[in-house]
């Protein structure tokens, strides 16, 4: 197992590998071109980044067997996917802002695969190889907004939208970890990676048929049943996921107002 990290050091973002509590500084702008440069640091020195800089990041809706579905509602035969915008992404201990715009947030625990290599048309036997390994993600959603559009754009894709972190961790089974969510301690949802309906390599696959995917990239696999909790202005919401580690955030107010009315034909 190995942890990859992101940070600032100076006016530069570097990748590091996690040894111990000392970071070594990568060199080299992908995975596949990683290499120790002999500068070490401090872990807890360092101000961590989002773990990756994805040019999207591809999320799947209701991919949990234990979510409790509305009346009505069926389970569905092929993945349910939107996408947040690489501005939603915020970093580890960076708040959530709750902007003008919304009154009603909520936070979804999710195990996000991150992709090590370009990858298009990839057979689901593959993907495995199209992995560079996994980070936590919260994807963040203004849910009064999400009821009145149509689409879900705009309710997942405001800035702070997509918590990301700690570190990327690879060299692990991924199908049987535990997820769970906190709010101020208390717990909000707990499951597991077992209970996915479309399963990793099967999303990897099926993304990589509708969309390029670049080093980087990220899938967010769905959260387990017991979301749609509001989250307060100073609520710190946790997520765990066993064998990767705590992403935690605090939920703050925007100063902004909100006043350009809607426009009608």
């Amino acid at each position: 197992m190995e942890r990859y990290v992101r940070f600032n050091n100076g006016n530069k973002i570097c990748f590091g590998l996690v040894k111990g509590d000392i970071v070594a500084e990568l060199i080299g702008e992908e995975l596949s071109d990683f290499k120790e440069s002999g500068i070490e640091h401090d872990l807890s020195s360092l101000k961590l980044l989002a773990p990756c800089n994805p040019t999207k990041a591809v999320c799947v809706g209701l991919n949990y067997k234990d979510t409790v579905l509305e009346p009505g509602a069926q389970w569905p035969k092929e993945p349910l996917l939107f996408i947040k915008p690489s501005t939603s992404i915020t970093n580890p201990g960076d708040d959530i802002i709750k902007w003008a715009m919304t009154e009603d947030l909520a936070f979804e625990a999710e195990l996000a695969i991150v992709i090590g290599k370009k990858a298009h048309l990839v057979p689901e036997e593959e993907a495995h190889e199209y992995i560079w390994g996994y980070t936590i993600a919260n994807d963040v959603t203004a849910k009064d907004l999400q009821r009145a559009d149509i689409l879900w754009a705009r309710s997942k894709s405001f800035d702070t939208f997509l918590p990301l972190g700690p570190w990327i961790v690879s060299g692990i089974d991924a199908h049987h970890l535990m997820i769970t969510s906190s709010v101020n301690g208390q717990q909000k949802q707990k499951g597991t990676t077992a209970d996915l309906i479309f399963g990793i390599e099967y999303l990897v696959s099926f993304v990589s048929h509708i969309t390029t995917l670049l080093p980087g990239d990220i899938i967010l696999t769905g959260t387990p049943g017991g979301y749609g909790s509001s989250l307060d202005v100073n609520d710190k919401v946790e997520i765990e996921i066993s064998e990767i580690g705590k992403l935690m955030n605090t939920c703050k107010v925007s100063s902004e107002r909100w006043s350009l009315a809607p426009r009608h034909k």
